[in-house]
């Protein structure tokens, strides 16, 4: 089946319009990492709500190598926009989980638990703003990402609507090339997660094309790297759903 990139985009812009009707809404909040999936994010909510309704909200913790791209996103779209840096309050919880003092448990330094802080604190960050505001959070994530787990729980998978839950990475870049007041390199930047410095491939051992392949026919043609991501879709299943409530009556 064909992939119609401007057929999708205009659906994605009235649902957005629909939900926002629905639910008595008219502003949206948006993490803008500088990255195609919050990027084509924006600029969506833009077309469908008006750009003076997104607020775009910068996240830096403390420094961020390509904030600059964050900037251009939002000068770009000309929506309102926001930098707050959650540096300090990661430093202070790292600090908090390190000391101990006399009868406390001890909590070994984990760099992978470090890594998740940010998504988690942008998001009680994000949630703050767009309370503030009286808006909604549109989260970014794309299909690629929730398949094989490549998200925070309780952080980038929060949200009020999902703009792209449905659109592979691979999709994603497409939709978004439809729409010319972005900027291709933008659209077209190898996605990282701005903690690890290493790209979302490389952190996987996996392309997004394989993981757009796998999604869409059944099989990225190599059995291995099939194996292995659902190997890696089956360990996440849990990030995909609301927690369990345990019933002592049954």
């Amino acid at each position: 089946m064909s992939f119609d990139a401007v057929a999708v985009r205009d659906r994605l812009v009235e649902q957005i319009r629909k939900i926002a009707h629905e639910q008595g809404f008219k502003r949206v909040v948006i993490g803008i990492s500088g990255g195609k999936d919050s990027t084509v994010t924006a600029a969506l909510c833009a077309r469908a709500l008006g750009a003076e309704n997104v607020f775009g909200v910068m996240l830096p913790d403390g420094t961020q190598a390509d904030l600059e791209d964050s900037k251009a996103v939002c000068r770009a779209l000309q929506i309102p926009h926001k930098i707050m840096n959650i540096g300090n309050m990661h430093a202070s919880l790292k600090e908090e989980t390190l000391s101990q003092s006399e009868g406390e448990f001890s909590i070994p330094f984990s760099r992978e638990s470090d890594i998740n802080v940010g998504p988690r604190l942008r998001m009680t960050t994000l949630r703050y703003v767009t309370q503030a505001v009286g808006g909604r959070l549109a989260g970014t994530g794309n299909l690629s990402e929730r398949t094989v787990g490549y998200c925070t729980k309780d952080g980038d998978t929060s949200c009020d609507f999902s703009v792209l839950g449905l659109l592979t990475s691979v999709e994603v870049v497409e939709v978004g090339l439809t729409m010319p007041e972005l900027p291709a390199g933008l659209v077209k930047k190898t996605p990282t997660d701005g903690l690890s410095g290493m790209s979302d491939e490389e952190k996987m051992g996996i392309s997004y094309q394989d993981i757009h392949r796998y999604i869409r026919e059944g099989s990225c043609g190599k059995p291995d790297v099939d194996e292995k991501i659902a190997g890696m879709e089956r360990r996440s299943r849990h990030k995909q759903m609301m927690p369990p409530i345990l019933n002592p009556f049954e």
